[in-house]
């Protein structure tokens, strides 16, 4: 999702919801509408407890320490995405935390995180995932210091617009 859409998502979301709370209270009734939401709140509870916020931690440190989460720490982290997304009052959002358990969605889901992680160390970004296809294990690595360029445009760069000759 675009970042320019996000403020208007943020706005239609919770009306979106609230208009599931009103067709969902006229199919089934109230009490059942009310019963529903208080059985996701705690089967997210439950989830949440269940997975911990371990798993966050641990893809933290392994970010720290330079290293892509991997696949097997997709998983847990989905389920306490979903476990989050039980936990909020609404149908549209326990639609999309079912949807997580869904293997093919999470498999679409690591599909699309994996190409845009990026571990920013002390050296600087990289991509280190071993299924990245920004990885390059015959690329060559030149350690620069600051003494050694210049940001200051200076005409004889090739990327100045200017060629050599003028």
């Amino acid at each position: 999702m675009r970042l320019t859409m996000l403020p208007g998502f943020l706005l239609l979301m919770p009306l979106a919801e609230i208009a599931g709370f009103v067709i969902v209270g006229k199919a089934i009734g109230l009490w059942a509408t009310l019963g529903l939401v208080m059985l996701s709140f705690v089967a997210g509870m439950m989830l949440l407890r269940r997975q911990g916020i371990g798993i966050l931690q641990r893809m933290s440190m392994e970010g720290r320490a330079g290293a892509v989460p991997g696949r097997e720490l997709l998983r847990p982290a989905m389920f306490v995405i979903a476990a989050l997304l039980l936990i909020i009052p609404g149908f549209i959002s326990d639609i999309v935390a079912l949807l997580i358990f869904i293997p093919a969605v999470r498999d679409l889901a690591w599909n699309y995180v994996s190409r845009r992680f990026v571990v920013v160390g002390a050296s600087g970004p990289s991509r280190t995932s071993a299924h990245s296809p920004y990885r390059d294990n015959n690329a060559t690595v030149v350690d620069i210091d600051a003494d050694d360029y210049q940001r200051d445009p200076n005409g004889k760069s090739p990327w100045s617009g200017k060629s050599l000759g003028e």
